[in-house]
C-alpha cells in the first residue's frame, strides 16, 4: 500500500486523482505522523516524513512521474520504459514500464513526437518502437526523435479485434502490442511516396480548397515530406 503525506493542497490532489485513475490502494496521513504498514511514502520536496520506508519526493508539477515511480518499487523494480507508437494521422502511443502500461495516448500525427519526448524525458534508458505501417507519417515521427533511440517494427498483426463498447481503442491497443516487440534500430525512415499516397494528398487539397483547386504533384511531394501543409501548398499553388 502507498501513504501519501504532503501539506501541499494542490499536490495532494494531484497525487490522490493519480492513483485513483490507476484503482492503487493508498491511505494518507499528516505529515509527522506516525505511518500505517505501507510500502512507500509520497511526499512532497519539504514534507517531513519517517525515513524508514522508501519515500518518493514528488515534483508538485508533475505529480504523474512520482505516481509511477512508487508504482515501480511496488513492482520491485522499475523496468525499462518503453513507448510503442501506431502511426497514422492520429497515432495511438502507449508507454509501458516493464510489462506494465503506465499510461496511453491518442493524439494528432503534429503531436505524436512531443508526446513521446515528454515520457521518456526522465527515463534512464528508453526506447522508442514504431510501427511500419503509415509510411509517411511514421517517418515524420522518427524524424522528430534525433535524440531517442528507435526501432521500427513489424506491425503486421499488432491491431487487435475490437468489441462492443471498444470503438476507437485500436490504434492504442495496436501501440501497446508495438512495443512489446523487437525491432530494427532507425535513425530515419527516408521514403518516396507511392502514386497512391500523391494523390490522396492532392485529393485532400482539393476538399480543403475553397474554390476546388488541386495542387500540383511537386507541391504534393513536399506535403509528403513534410516541408508543407496542404493548406502552405494551396497558398503556393494561387502564387503561382
Amino acid at each position: 500500500m502507498l501513504v501519501v503525506a504532503t501539506e501541499d493542497f494542490a499536490l495532494y490532489h494531484g497525487l490522490v486523482g493519480e492513483l485513483r485513475d490507476r484503482g492503487v490502494a493508498f491511505t494518507t496521513v499528516e505529515p509527522g505522523d506516525d505511518l500505517p504498514d505501507c510500502d512507500a511514502v509520497l511526499a512532497g520536496p519539504d514534507d517531513a516524513v519517517p525515513e524508514d520506508v522508501p519515500v518518493v519526493r514528488a515534483d508538485p508539477d508533475d505529480p504523474r512521474a512520482a505516481v509511477e515511480e512508487a508504482l515501480a518499487l511496488l513492482r520491485g523494480g522499475s523496468g525499462r520504459t518503453v513507448v510503442g507508437v501506431d502511426p497514422g494521422d492520429r497515432p495511438g502511443v502507449a508507454v509501458l514500464v516493464g510489462d506494465t502500461v503506465v499510461a496511453a495516448f491518442h493524439v494528432p500525427l503534429a503531436d505524436a513526437a512531443a508526446t513521446v519526448r515528454e515520457e521518456v524525458a526522465d527515463a534512464p534508458d528508453p526506447l522508442v518502437r514504431i510501427g511500419d505501417g503509415a509510411r509517411l507519417q511514421g517517418a515524420k515521427v522518427i524524424d522528430a526523435l534525433p535524440d531517442v533511440p528507435v526501432e521500427l517494427v513489424d506491425e503486421t498483426g499488432t491491431t487487435p479485434y475490437l468489441g462492443t463498447g471498444a470503438r476507437g481503442m485500436g490504434d492504442v491497443l495496436a501501440a501497446v502490442n508495438i512495443a512489446r516487440l523487437s525491432g530494427e534500430r532507425v535513425d530515419s525512415r527516408d521514403i518516396e511516396p507511392t502514386p497512391g499516397e500523391l494523390q490522396a494528398i492532392k485529393n485532400r487539397s482539393r476538399e480543403r480548397s475553397e474554390d476546388g483547386r488541386t495542387i500540383s504533384e511537386a507541391l504534393a511531394r513536399r506535403v509528403a515530406a513534410g516541408e508543407l501543409t496542404v493548406e502552405e501548398a494551396l497558398a503556393e499553388h494561387r502564387e503561382d
